[in-house]
């Protein structure tokens, strides 16, 4: 900051005196000229006042930063004292350019003899200048500390943040960086008769030095606003693309700052939304949590065609009692992938785990036509993968029912607390079959409505027993898996 904020001032100084000298030549009658008088003055001046600029902005600095050297978070006076740094940079420079009109108005008048118009238009040129200067020094200073800007409003920006607003800058920089030029150039035929008009060299070399000054003012203010918004930009596109990682910038405590923060908090909101289906889906299941979100949630149910099929884990409590706590848990993680991941393959879903068991369903929320088929394929394939575990674990069985039929499919239990559940006859059938399942050495039981139900998957099955289910009156058929190493035609 010192060295842009230094170097503008220098630049600053010496086109006030090149403009001053071409505007005062050809002027009869006033000795307005730089001569060794001013020279002497404006070496012992400009390093004084370099000197105590200098140090002055260091203590405004410090002061303004003193959070940041503590390596804290700032209080509200130091965020709005750390904001304002580009306005105190530049009005506090603005000091020795009042000073400097002083000084030389009085050489003019007391040194040189000249008159009050001509000592004037002396005075106002060099204030025009520092103005200019001013505000160039504030955008310098402005672009140069959006780093420090960054940690001191650390993702938010407060109401009266003490910034300077973007029209209010835009504005600042139009009239500072293009009309002071005007001003000089009208400045130039003060207190002239007509027939002395200023040379052509000085109007150019203001008509020059007006545009490259506009311009240059006015490049830096136009990227104050355009980087942040071509960061945000880009970051918008990747939030486009699905990525919610993405953070930007607060580095403005005007309007685009509240733009900045703006984003980042609509962008947390969709990473939370994000993450809360997820959780959604993981705790309902994702067919259950996408028809809640295209239909909306509300209590009651309808009859649906469903298959359910339930697991449930061999000797549970033996394993609770010869193994320790993490190693029940990490079995009980590997059973229940087992069964989530054949499941979800098969186009269903788990509707709940029950202790060291779990109930799937096929057919609800989204109707299936094969449901039956998919159930009973689920119920193959879980076998399997079971006796593959036990090979790894020992001891490790389960027990399979599957059980098809009309039941009623909805959300159940208060306004405050309900979950989407499957409630009949299946269900009940499937869990008396996993219990009759257990005393069997295929370990899979499927009811004969469910074979009846499905397609060519009823050739993999054959009838096991006809057992007297707890809760029913009459016999039921119950059909098993073909052994491995041939598949029976059902008759």
């Amino acid at each position: 900051m010192g060295a842009r904020v230094g170097l503008a001032h220098l630049v600053g100084a010496v086109f006030a005196i090149v403009a001053g000298g071409l505007a005062a030549a050809n002027l009869p009658g006033d000795g307005v000229r730089f001569g060794y008088v001013d020279g002497i003055v404006f070496a012992i001046y400009l390093p004084v006042s370099f000197v105590a600029c200098g140090w002055r902005s260091m203590r405004s600095y410090y002061r303004a930063t003193k959070w940041l050297a503590e390596d804290r978070a700032p209080t509200p006076d130091e965020q709005r004292h750390t904001l304002r740094l580009p306005l105190t940079e530049a009005t506090a420079g603005m000091v020795p350019w009042l000073v400097a009109a002083m000084i030389w108005l009085t050489l003019n008048l007391a040194v040189y003899g000249n008159s009050i118009t001509s000592s004037i238009r002396v005075a106002v040129s060099i204030v025009l200048g520092g103005l200019a200067t001013s505000a160039l020094v504030y955008l310098l200073v402005e672009r140069t500390f959006r780093p420090l800007f960054a940690l001191a409003l650390a993702g938010d920006v407060p109401e009266r943040s003490g910034a300077i607003s973007v029209r209010a800058r835009l504005m600042l920089s139009w009239a500072l960086g293009a009309d002071v030029f005007l001003v000089m150039i009208g400045l130039t035929y003060l207190g002239r008769p007509a027939s002395h008009p200023p040379s052509a060299a000085a109007i150019w070399f203001l008509v020059d030095a007006g545009l490259l000054a506009g311009a240059i003012v006015l490049y830096v203010a136009a990227r104050s606003v355009a980087d942040p918004l071509r960061a945000l930009r880009q970051a918008v596109k990747r939030v486009q693309s699905g990525d919610l990682d993405v953070v930007v910038a607060v580095d403005d405590g005007a309007e685009v700052g509240l733009l900045q923060a703006g984003f980042n908090k609509m962008v947390a909101g969709l990473r939370e939304r994000r993450q809360l289906q997820d959780l959604f889906g993981r705790y309902v299941g994702e067919d259950v949590a996408r028809d809640a979100l295209e239909r909306g949630v509300r209590l009651g149910g309808e009859r649906r065609e469903v298959s359910a099929l339930f697991v449930d884990l061999i000797g549970s409590t033996t394993l609770t009692q010869t193994r320790t706590p993490d190693d029940v848990v990490t079995l009980l993680n590997r059973f229940f992938d087992i069964v989530v991941r054949t499941v979800a393959a098969e186009g269903g879903w788990v509707n709940k785990f029950e202790g060291d068991g779990a109930l799937c369903v096929f057919g609800a929320p989204m109707a299936q036509d094969d449901h039956a088929t998919r159930a009973l394929r689920a119920a193959r394939t879980i076998r399997r993968e079971i006796l593959a575990l036990s090979a790894q674990q020992a001891g490790v069985d389960a027990a399979v029912g599957v059980s098809s039929g009309s039941a009623v499919a909805g959300n159940v239990g208060a306004e405050q607390r309900y979950e989407y559940t499957v409630i009949g006859d299946p269900v009940n059938e499937a869990a008396r079959l996993t219990d009759e399942a257990k005393h069997r050495l295929g370990r899979v039981l499927a009811s004969e409505e469910a074979i009846a139900r499905s397609d060519g998957e009823a050739r993999s099955w054959v009838v096991a027993d006809e057992l007297q289910l707890r809760g029913r009156t009459e016999p039921t058929l119950v059909y098993e898996p073909v052994p491995t190493g041939g598949v029976r035609e059902l008759v």
